[in-house]
């Protein structure tokens, strides 16, 4: 068996896993920025939230950075592409987001978010235009 192709698939299958949280909690902050504190929604928006980070995003993110150096130590030539300089800084800046995110889960776990449901509508976009990013140096590869 090639071990470079399956660290790649589950690479991707822990990448999959990741956007899937990055692109939900913030939805799901957008629904609980409109619920009433103490509320039964919003109590079991923070329950849904916890258990999205910790058991979903939190293993999916540490899984997709160990395998992608893994997979970077197997074929270490890429480090000298400029595509892959462009995919770490965005990888990155998602675990920026996956950080902010977490932040702001706490702030609604504690009712102290103060941001507007907007403000996560736009949020949302982020993790969006850097997985475009991604798959384009990924697969096109322009430089």
């Amino acid at each position: 068996m090639d071990v470079y192709v399956w660290v790649k698939a589950i690479h991707l299958i822990s990448i999959i896993a990741w956007m899937a949280g990055l692109l939900y909690l913030p939805r799901l902050f957008v629904y609980h920025a409109t619920a009433k504190i103490g509320s039964e929604l919003s109590e079991t928006l923070k329950i849904m939230e916890y258990r999205l980070l910790k058991y979903i995003m939190n293993p999916a993110m540490i899984v997709s950075f160990v395998l992608g150096f893994w997979l970077v130590l197997m074929v270490p030539e890429y480090l000298q592409e400029g595509w892959m300089h462009v995919k770490f800084a965005c990888a990155f800046a998602l675990a920026g987001a996956h950080g902010f995110m977490s932040a702001q889960r706490r702030a609604f776990a504690e009712d102290r978010n103060h941001k507007t449901p907007k403000y996560f509508r736009i949020f949302n976009e982020v993790p969006t235009v850097l997985m475009i990013v991604i798959v384009i140096m990924v697969i096109v590869k322009p430089f």
